[in-house]
């Protein structure tokens, strides 16, 4: 694939400022691919050291990524802003299923909640974690046994921060694969080299992660519940497995992510103090609504104290004001029936679109939260299809390291009696021809 955009410089910081022009500008879009470093030295002049350095820095940042023979792209999402938005658009009258988000319709009104909040303003002295939020946080997060807690901004933010606290660029860290999108550009954005572990329907594989840890990774991160994009959580007896394992490597990193909380239909089985060093992270993003910034990150005291003296040198803390605002949600006895509601809801959609395509021969994955995973031999040819047929949905390798090709569907835009005509079109796409519907 040739490659339009004129890369210039003479330097490796030259050449990595172009190559991120061309990515802001749109003249490199994602997944286009980069000359070889010798090709791009020859044609600049330059010597392959230079253009290597400049590729590495590139790397690091998390804009390019080296794709075995397939040579070095630009990242399927590059952790650089684009001046436009590459976001396909929707067509006209489609549904859109590749969001992710919860249902807006289900979500607890805040309006109660903002007129009720303390307003006082607080001062940079008296900032910081709400102590009666904190102790509220720690009765629901039982299981957990939590020495130490604090209060991101976000699931990404704690998990971010944990990694920070404990590794440094080019350290390997055992990733879920198919995996977080967002986890999987954060992990590329802060130099770490991920390691990919096989998740089934009860969680990242024992197989797999024996295998990671036997390579030296020095951090492990394991979704609880809801997994994203295939809905796997943790059962109790592979907990029991992981557990064991991570036993035997005190001094690896174990961050979880229980984003779902609330909503997930199944009992919690944290690996929390598996290791030495943990973090335990939960959001209020998908019960209560994304806007909400706001997680609780549990973890042994070393992790928390430098994940919040980190904070400190930044941000500082989160926003008193959205403190005050989850806080009276978690203690509003209107609030709880809601976030109940919501959960039996998406998981009837979740199971009825499941039941749907294995009643048409389809493998899919969904045992938790708002997503279903569909095993597919062509991708992007699915995708297109699905589009066509008025249907927008995630290409599987915005998720996946070496994991075979999927889609992910998001359930909560969908209303009941949109789920077989679903259904019928993702039979469709994934198996083009004269097939038809079965009974």
């Amino acid at each position: 694939m040739s490659v339009h955009y004129q890369i210039t410089g003479s330097t490796a910081a030259e050449i990595s400022g172009s190559v991120e022009a061309g990515v802001r500008d749109g003249g490199l879009v994602a997944g286009a691919a980069l000359p070889p470093v010798r090709g791009l030295a020859a044609t600049l002049g330059v010597s392959p050291a230079t253009v290597a350095a400049a590729y590495r820095t590139l790397r690091e940042r998390g804009v390019i990524e080296t794709a075995g023979r397939a040579g070095t792209r630009v990242r399927a999402r590059p952790a650089l802003q684009p001046r436009q938005a590459r976001r396909l658009p929707v067509p006209p009258g489609a549904i859109d299923l590749s969001k992710g988000e919860p249902d807006p319709r289900l979500l607890p009104s805040l309006r109660g909640a903002l007129r009720r909040i303390d307003g006082d303003p607080v001062g940079y002295a008296s900032a910081g974690p709400l102590p009666e939020l904190l102790d509220l946080a720690r009765e629901r997060l039982a299981p957990v046994k939590a020495p130490a807690l604090t209060i991101t901004s976000g699931a990404l933010d704690g998990i971010e921060r944990a990694l920070a606290a404990h590794l440094r660029p080019g350290d390997r860290v055992a990733v879920e694969d198919p995996g977080w999108a967002n986890l999987l550009d954060l992990i590329a954005a802060l130099g770490l080299t991920p390691v990919p572990v096989p998740v089934d329907d009860d969680g990242p594989t024992e197989a797999g992660l024996a295998a990671a840890l036997a390579g030296g990774v020095r951090a492990v991160i394991v979704t609880a519940r809801a997994q994203n994009p295939t809905g796997a959580a943790v059962s109790r007896g592979r907990a029991a497995e992981l557990r064991a394992l991570l036993r035997r490597h005190r001094d690896v990193l174990v961050v979880e992510d229980d984003h779902a909380a609330e909503l997930s239909p199944v009992p919690l089985h944290p690996l929390a103090g598996a290791t030495g060093s943990w973090a335990f992270v939960r959001s209020v993003s998908k019960p209560y609504g994304p806007d909400l910034r706001l997680a609780v990150i549990a973890g042994d005291e070393t992790t928390i104290a430098r994940v919040d003296g980190r904070l400190r040198l930044g941000a500082g803390w989160v926003s008193t004001v959205l403190q005050r605002l989850v806080l009276d949600l978690w203690r509003d006895p209107s609030v709880p029936p809601l976030v109940r509601a919501a959960a039996e809801s998406y998981a009837a959609r979740r199971e009825a679109l499941l039941a749907a395509l294995r009643s048409r021969g389809l493998s899919a994955h969904g045992r938790t939260g708002i997503n279903v995973w569909v095993p597919v031999a062509d991708e992007t040819g699915a995708v297109a299809r699905l589009r066509d047929d008025g249907y927008a949905v995630a290409p599987g390798a915005l998720y996946r390291i070496a994991a075979p090709p999927g889609l992910r569907i998001t359930v909560s835009p969908l209303d009941p009696a949109r789920i077989e005509p679903l259904a019928d079109a993702v039979l469709r796409a994934v198996r083009p021809g004269p097939a038809t519907r079965s009974a």
